[in-house]
């Protein structure tokens, strides 16, 4: 699978290891992840037991698991409902996490990672990496019914 924007083609599987060079990704998902529970309140309903401070090591976990679950979904491209079927059905049946904060999560990578590596972050990253997320939303979504 590719991702592009006009012109600019960036295949798939060369994507996220570009990020994680270009831009080291631990750290800008952790402050996603703070920022998300901050900016839409909604979303730490489903983590009453986390500590939400800045530095939280709770936060840094979690952040830890969202980033090996992209770079999961990096990996598997070609069958991301597949790939991502546990995740789907742990958030889905067990947790019961509302789909839409897939996509805050999501919307607030890209804007940390934009700000944090604004030489980096060109319209077509962004347009790819926007992609990206969409297709990890909707696999993750995908047993919400």
């Amino acid at each position: 699978m590719t991702f592009s924007l006009g012109p600019t083609v960036i295949p798939g599987e060369t994507l996220w290891p570009s990020v994680s060079v270009v831009m080291p990704l631990a750290p800008p998902v952790m402050k996603c992840e703070l920022w998300t529970f901050l900016a839409f309140p909604s979303t730490k309903t489903y983590f009453p037991h986390l500590d939400l401070s800045r530095g939280s090591v709770q936060v840094k976990d979690h952040g830890q698991k969202v980033g090996d679950a992209l770079t999961l979904a990096v990996h598997n491209l070609d069958n991301l409902p597949g790939a991502l079927s546990a995740l789907s059905d742990l958030h889905a049946h067990q947790l019961r996490v509302d789909p839409v904060n897939f996509q805050l999560l999501g919307h607030c990578l890209l804007v940390t990672l934009a700000r944090n590596y604004p030489g980096d972050f060109s319209p077509a990253m962004q347009a790819s990496l926007d992609k990206f997320l969409s297709l990890v939303t909707s696999a993750l979504a995908s047993k919400h019914l």
